[in-house]
């Protein structure tokens, strides 16, 4: 039985000066200011349990929703505010929404368009780039596709083994720590733990 492990990482990106100074823009009377997102309570602590939900059903507690449920109403909550932020729903809230695409196996297309949301709010600092670089690995194994970051791995006889290959393994470490992932000799190895828990088990 294959199990995968859910790593939360978060990468903070530092600002790089320029090396010469560069005018302050003159203020356009006629912009329009982005108001600043308000943190969503309800909205949060929806997702919350939806989370807690999904964490009982996999490991041995009663989950009535189910994943495609979950899938449908994650799609809903896109289609009204995009994808959940870190702003709107805060970091443990975007988390959650991260588990349930993670989990949306059974609907590959909103698994995907959850991919596309959860790159854009990524590239505002919205989401977290360690959530991102799971689901990308995610959504590319589902196609039998070479994953990026080696984050999806299974269980086998032997010991952890990638569900598909690392495209440019060579490059895969840098990746990971732009992504704020651990090394994945340092994964593989929690993976390796969890492993032979799963067949003392059986």
């Amino acid at each position: 039985m294959k199990r995968l492990l859910l790593c939360f990482a978060v990468l903070a990106l530092a600002a790089c000066s320029s090396p010469t100074p560069t005018p302050t823009p003159t203020p356009d009377p006629t912009a329009t200011v982005a108001a600043p997102i308000e943190f969503n309570e309800e909205l949060h602590d929806e997702l919350i349990a939806m989370f807690d939900r999904d964490q009982a059903g996999r490991f041995g507690g009663e989950d009535t929703e189910g994943d495609q449920r979950r899938t449908e109403r994650l799609g809903e909550i896109v289609d009204e505010f995009g994808w959940p932020g870190i702003s709107l729903v805060g970091e443990d809230g975007e988390d959650a929404a991260w588990t349930i695409a993670q989990h949306s196996d059974l609907d590959p297309d909103d698994q995907a368009r959850f991919l596309e949301e959860l790159r854009a709010a990524a590239e505002r600092g919205e989401a977290s780039l360690g959530n991102l670089a799971y689901l990308e690995d995610r959504v590319a194994a589902s196609k039998g596709q070479p994953q990026t970051y080696g984050t999806q791995v299974g269980c086998g006889a032997d010991g952890p083994v990638p569900a598909t290959p690392i495209r440019d393994e060579a490059g895969v470490e840098q990746r990971r720590a732009e992504a704020g992932l651990e090394p994945l000799a340092d994964y593989l190895m929690e993976m390796e733990a969890i492993c032979a828990e799963d067949f003392d088990e059986g």
